[in-house]
């Protein structure tokens, strides 16, 4: 399994919209990086990642998981983009700000630190567990 982060602006779509959204989930539309495209081309059904409010709040909010496999993004007639489906799986008790993410020395390599404007980055396995602690979930 791969972990990954999907940005979002809350004004835009926020995790409460993405939890209405429910078992059938949502397709990560309006992606319009090839970087990012290339890493929702790369996600495999049951991938998990952290779901991100960026510009307003800056924090991890909620776990997703990739529900559908990446497919043309229906927001476009441009055949070169393409997004993935995902749902929300569960809150994070404790949000994680970038402040948060910036001061902790073990998260200083994460592309969220280091490639910020990227809006589908990957997430290494430590990244994963210690974002994970540091929201209060611990299994």
């Amino acid at each position: 399994m791969a972990y990954w982060l999907f940005k979002s602006e809350p004004d835009a779509w926020s995790w409460e919209q993405q939890k209405a959204a429910g078992r059938d989930g949502t397709e990560w539309t309006g992606v319009r990086n090839y970087l990012a495209r290339n890493n929702m081309r790369a996600m495999k059904l049951g991938d998990l990642g952290f779901f991100y409010h960026s510009n307003e709040g800056k924090e991890v909010v909620g776990i997703v998981e990739v529900a559908k496999l990446a497919h043309h993004d229906s927001s476009t007639d441009d055949p070169r983009w393409e997004c993935v489906d995902i749902r929300a799986v569960e809150d994070m008790p404790q949000p994680v700000t970038l402040a948060a993410v910036k001061a902790n020395e073990k998260l200083a390599k994460m592309a969220l630190v280091t490639s910020m404007r990227l809006s589908v980055q990957p997430v290494t396995d430590d990244e994963w567990a210690e974002v994970r602690r540091m929201g209060g979930l611990t299994s």
